[in-house]
């Protein structure tokens, strides 16, 4: 039997709520796309998210808390995460800090640091403060496949995994939440690009912001908060990157392979095989819809997807990081 999906009625808060309390896991809906979610301090909970997705033990789970308050149950906020957290929370920023022995272990990999956000969908934010607990809650997808942003996303692929799913509409942003590390705070990393930028945090904490994946001295660090894999959000059908695509290539090509544009082409004639993220090419429109449209266009069947790289910083550069996941071998 497929997962009822429900509506973010009182009624059904309250009642989801309990089934959270009672370790079950319910698919949630966040401002960037929809999570997997359960207790986050009961280890049995949080193993059925693992189970759910076939998500490996040594990939962390991103920790979602109410108010700060709550973020002080979880995690060692140091100023520089504070900073950060009044100036961007509610909001689709995780920042990787110290854990409280409070944590599962199950829930950061064993590490002593665990990623925590407070997100912005108000209906998510009623359900964390009915079920009175911080909720662990990654991607509510087969783990390393593109992320969803509806609840019908969630249903066609964890349906028979999973018994509740919220639907809070689709999801506003359409990427995952930007990562930073900050559990040495005179060096901040950024681990995953996301709708809040690397000038944006730079501005806020007043010093240079480093691309993450390197500890310091060049060795390869452990992974510490989700989307550092060279292959994930991808879809089955083998992907393509360009740096730009032409109109003739793309109409003269096989009709068994699909193109995919940021904006759509000046004077392109319709063709099935013929996609974009937006009319314009607006970032925000095009992170909106990624997944979206990467999931319509590898239901279709198609033998091969061509993809056109974002231009520019801020949202492109999450936008192309997803691409470049979505690609690599």
């Amino acid at each position: 039997m497929k997962a009822r999906i429900y509506q973010g009625t009182a009624r059904n808060l309250a009642y989801l709520a309990g089934r959270l309390r009672a370790g079950e896991v319910v698919a949630v809906p966040t401002e960037t796309v929809y999570g997997l979610a359960a207790d986050a301090l009961s280890a049995p909970a949080c193993r059925r998210i693992f189970a759910a997705k076939g998500r490996p033990a040594d990939d962390p789970l991103i920790v979602h808390v109410h108010s700060l308050k709550d973020l002080a149950r979880v995690a060692e906020a140091n100023p520089a995460a504070l900073k950060l957290a009044k100036r961007f929370w509610p909001g689709p920023l995780t920042l990787v800090l110290p854990k409280k022995p409070v944590v599962p272990a199950v829930v950061s990999s064993g590490l002593a640091s665990v990623a925590v956000r407070m997100p912005a969908h108000l209906l998510f934010r009623r359900l964390l403060k009915l079920t009175g607990r911080p909720l662990a809650a990654p991607s509510a997808n087969p783990f390393g496949y593109l992320s969803p942003t509806t609840a019908a996303h969630v249903q066609s692929h964890l349906g028979r995994k999973i018994r509740h799913i919220l639907d809070g509409g689709a999801s506003q942003v359409g990427v995952e939440s930007t990562i930073v590390d900050l559990r040495d705070p005179a060096h901040p990393r950024l681990l995953r690009p996301g709708q809040i930028t690397r000038p944006q945090i730079e501005r806020v904490l007043r010093t240079r912001v480093v691309q993450g994946g390197k500890a310091r001295g060049g060795r390869s660090a452990p992974v510490v908060a989700p989307g550092q894999l060279a292959r994930h959000y991808s879809p089955h059908t083998p992907l393509v990157l360009h740096a730009k695509i032409s109109v003739q290539t793309a109409q003269k090509g096989p009709a068994s392979e699909a193109w995919l544009w940021q904006r759509r082409p000046a004077g392109i004639r319709p063709g099935k095989n013929l996609f974009w993220l937006d009319e314009s090419g607006r970032p925000a429109r095009a992170a909106q819809r990624l997944f979206a449209v990467l999931r319509r266009i590898d239901a279709a069947g198609f033998r091969r997807i061509h993809a056109e790289l974002a231009r520019g910083g801020g949202l492109a550069e999450a936008i192309n990081d997803r691409l470049r996941r979505a690609a690599a071998a």
